[in-house]
């Protein structure tokens, strides 16, 4: 299969430094626009990680993400938001990052070139047969995501990927591979961009329609939410209120008393 560094490519527009402000971002918001196309041509990759996912977690499984620079931090990010979304533990879904919790903030020079780096950080986490670990690229070359996924594929671990060119290094070792080919950047290789935004929507995905399968939303609701704030606290009590017939006094009490959406309206039908 030949490969082709689409995300690499010279972009369409020259000389940027030219244009206005407003030239800028309505070019910006142009390119942006063609993201979600590229990302249906890709549903059915998604659909098949996700069933994998599921039937894992189903298992007693977990998902993993790895990955380098802007595709680490988005993984990093979509793990952290699961736990209050979802009311899962917060090691269901773990995001790792090349060169470690530093790199969040700050790139760490050549750690994505390490081959062998992110089987050490997975084994950190006892990763095994059970779990589901998910390389994110967006060139689909990185050494230190692609490493990973080969010593995955050793000991039978499912492995998946999400990454923005054709027949990359990185899909052809990920035994359920998502391209999602959003083409050249309005900055030339600047991939936290059209390729970021692809990732991001493949990884809201991902995660949202696992936990669905998984039982973790009612209707549309997110009854397990971890109540962190008044905010959600008070969503909580408008949720218990549109499933049961309470007032919102009586509703808050269920809620601070059971802890969770869930666990308020069950009691009360139990009643």
């Amino acid at each position: 299969m030949t490969f082709t560094k689409t995300t690499e490519q010279s972009s369409k527009y020259e000389q940027l430094e030219k244009m206005s402000v407003r030239e800028l971002i309505s070019n910006i918001n142009q390119e942006d626009q063609t993201v979600p196309l590229a990302v249906e041509k890709a549903l059915p990759q998604v659909e098949t990680l996700v069933t994998e996912i599921v039937a894992k977690m189903k298992q007693g499984g977990r998902l993993f993400y790895i990955g380098a620079g802007t595709s680490g931090r988005l993984g990093i990010l979509d793990a952290s938001e699961c736990p209050p979304t979802f009311g899962v533990p917060f090691d269901l879904v773990v995001g790792i990052i090349a060169g470690g919790d530093t790199a969040i903030r700050k790139a760490v020079e050549n750690a994505e070139d390490n081959a062998t780096q992110a089987w050490l950080d997975l084994q950190a986490f006892n990763v095994n047969e059970n779990d589901v670990v998910v390389g994110i690229a967006a060139s689909g070359t990185t050494p230190y995501v692609i490493g990973g996924l080969q010593t995955c594929n050793e000991n039978n671990i499912s492995t998946g990927s999400i990454s923005c060119n054709a027949g990359s290094p990185l899909s052809q070792t990920a035994k359920f591979p998502i391209e999602v080919i959003v083409g050249p950047e309005f900055v030339t290789g600047s991939s936290r961009m059209k390729a970021g935004t692809a990732q991001k929507l493949v990884l809201n995905m991902i995660t949202t329609a696992t936990m669905i399968q998984l039982g973790k939303v009612k209707g549309n609701k997110m009854v397990d939410m971890q109540l962190s704030n008044s905010k959600l606290v008070d969503r909580g009590v408008k949720m218990i209120m549109g499933e049961i017939p309470v007032s919102y006094e009586e509703g808050s009490k269920l809620l601070n008393t059971h802890g969770s959406v869930r666990k308020a309206v069950d009691f009360y039908n139990k009643q």
